[in-house]
Order: C-alpha cells, then structure tokens, then sequence
C-alpha cells in the first residue's frame, strides 16, 4: 500500500523459553496496514498481543522477524528516524501533578530539545487547541480525567508526529471525560496526523475508526470498516422485550431462528435473534406474539452491535493478563 503510515508484515515475538520455540507467542505472523492520516482501530481480547504490538512499533521492543515499517523507516535498522516521527500516549499518565499544564509542556519541549522559546510557544499553541488555555497556570492534580488525558495527548504531539499511538487512552474516564478525548482525536486526524488506537472499548473504535483489526492469539482474524465487520457477523438482528419474564421460553419459539440462534436475557425480559429479511421478521414476530397472547413492550431491528461482533470473532475470554 503506496499511502501506508503503517506496513506490519508477518510480525513475530515470544517472550520465554530459549529460542526452541517453547515460549509464548505474543505477535504470531501478525500482519497489519494503516493509511496516512486515518484512525485505525485494534481490538482483541486480553492476551492478544496489542500492546506488544504498540510497543514494536514505538520502537521500545524488537520484533523476532517480520517486516515493520512506520512512516516509512523499519522499526529495527531505522528506530531513531523512526522515533522522530512519532508520538505516544500510552495507559498512564506522565504529567508531573505538582507541575502546571503550561509547565508540563514545556518540559516535555525542552526533553525534546526544543529552545526554551520554541518550547514556550509550542505549549501556549498545544494548550489553546486542546481548550485547555484558561488552566494553563492549575497544578494537574487538580485536573479533571478527561482534562488530564487531553494534556497527556498534548504533550504526545509536542513534536508534531506524522504517527501517534494510543495505547487505550480513555481507559478509567467517565462518558465526558472520553467524549473529549474522541473530539481532540478527531481534530487530530482532520489536520492529518495518523492514529493507531488500541482500546477495550467497543464504542470507542465504532466512533473514531475508520478501520478495525480484530487481533486474537498474535494474528488479525478479521479487518474492515465497522459496517463490514458488523456485516459479516450476521446482518441485522430483531430485539424482543416482554412484559412479563415468565413468557421468554414460549417466545424463543415463535422467532424465525432455531432456539441456539436466540440470546436470551432474563433481566431485562429481552431476546435477540439475527434475521434475513427484516420486514418479514418483524411483521411474522408481532402477528406470532399477538396470536399466542404473549404481551410485548417493544419490538426493534438493528445491526449488530461492534460488541456483539467481537465476542463473535473471538469466543470467550478465560485470559486474565495482558501479553507485555
């Protein structure tokens, strides 16, 4: 791919054992390609090499084989060229919290050998598009998350890099705290920047990801727009709620499905069932409900959710620790 930001070809890396193969694989032949100026998405389960994978590509872990190109220089021959065109924010802060936001950044300027001038004006212009310009001068311990976050991505961009990668960056915000970091990465990408995100949100990826890899044991076993992999899970889905619990069973019945084809949840007096033709679903499951005298409080088709999706591609989860 000519406009590539990112090119991963048959990425590998095993952490253990002495080189016999006895280790575990985190990367197993992962293979992976991200456009300039896009945001792309990597989801997977716990375990699946996401972060190991973020790492080799910041440069800060070596691959075992494979061929890894960011803003077109290897990861491996070309790490220092590569370094300079890249940010990072990862999972935890690194704000001094005694510090100002102003001072922050201006220390991350100077780290990155910018003139204390240079540094001064990059801070004021990093505060004023995040809107964080009017507590330039508050301590960071007195941020809300969602403002720290936005001064974490701030300092990220200190050295304008073509790549940035997020390594679940809203992980621990309320719903307002990640609304405005989805909006600061948003105008990121509207000025060109490419972003790789790697995030346990489900919603986070349908709203920012102009692509998605779905990554499980080391390898993408599915990549596209959310719309195609929302798709390819099955089409559009009919969601019954009842009004009375104790009429589920009879209603799995009356669906246009077989029964291990029906998600059923007792608390909420809700089924759920994938369907082909939606009209006829819908009009096939009221008459059905009406005739057997079973109430129902609401009846809706929709695609299939990007949680509903992952869980398809990746089964259940028994893993409790992410590869490192």
């Amino acid at each position: 791919m000519a406009d590539a930001a990112i090119t991963v070809e048959e990425a590998r890396k095993t952490y253990g054992g002495s080189g016999g193969g006895n280790g575990k694989p985190a990367l197993d032949g992962l293979d992976l390609t991200v456009g300039r100026g896009t945001v792309h998405a990597v989801l997977g389960p716990n375990g699946a090499g996401k972060t190991t994978l973020v790492r080799i590509l910041a440069t800060l872990l070596r691959p075992d084989a494979g061929r890894i190109e960011v803003a077109g220089h290897d990861v491996v021959r070309e790490a220092y060229a590569v370094r300079l065109r890249i940010g990072l924010l990862g999972q935890h802060a690194a704000l001094d919290e005694e510090l100002g936001g102003r001072q922050n950044l201006e220390l991350f300027g100077r780290l990155h050998h910018l003139g204390a001038r240079r540094a001064r004006a990059r801070a004021d212009e990093l505060l004023e598009r995040f809107d964080l310009s009017d507590t330039g001068s508050k301590a960071v311990k007195q941020y809300s998350g969602g403002m720290r976050r936005r001064l974490d991505l701030a300092a990220s961009l200190i050295t304008e890099p073509e790549v940035l990668f997020l390594d679940e960056p809203t992980t621990g915000l309320d719903p307002r705290g990640r609304a405005e970091v989805w909006d600061s990465v948003r105008s990121l990408v509207g000025g060109g920047t490419t972003v790789l995100l790697t995030t346990q949100y489900l919603e986070e990826a349908d709203q920012l990801a102009d692509r998605i890899s779905v990554v499980d044991a080391g390898r993408v076993i599915a990549d596209g727009t959310a719309d195609e992999l929302k798709a390819a899970t099955g089409g559009d889905r009919i969601d019954v709620v009842l009004r009375d619990a104790g009429h589920l069973g009879a209603a799995v019945a009356l669906l246009p499905v077989p029964k291990d084809a029906v998600t059923v949840d007792t608390d909420r007096r809700l089924l759920s069932a994938p369907v082909t033709d939606r009209m006829a679903a819908l009009t096939g499951v009221v008459r059905a409900l009406q005739e057997a005298g079973i109430e129902a409080e609401d009846i809706a088709l929709r695609r299939p959710t990007l949680d509903e999706v992952f869980l398809h591609l990746t089964g259940p989860d028994d893993r409790t620790k992410e590869a490192v």
